[in-house]
């Protein structure tokens, strides 16, 4: 992978969680969603963002 893929993939991965917690937050709106419930699976989505930022900064070649 190289430095461009890296950061169209990491551009992708912004607006993909950003696309998620405009989601969440209006599940929480409507009344789906606790607070609770909402502050776990923000912290989940989080977590899988840096896990995927991770494993795409090892695979850049230098």
């Amino acid at each position: 992978m190289t430095q461009m893929q890296r950061l169209k993939y990491s551009l992708l991965l912004s607006v993909l969680i950003v696309a998620i917690m405009l989601g969440l937050s209006w599940l929480q709106t409507q009344g789906r969603l606790d607070e609770k419930t909402f502050q776990y699976l923000a912290i989940g989505v989080a977590v899988v963002a840096v896990v995927i930022n991770g494993i795409m900064r090892r695979k850049v070649k230098r």
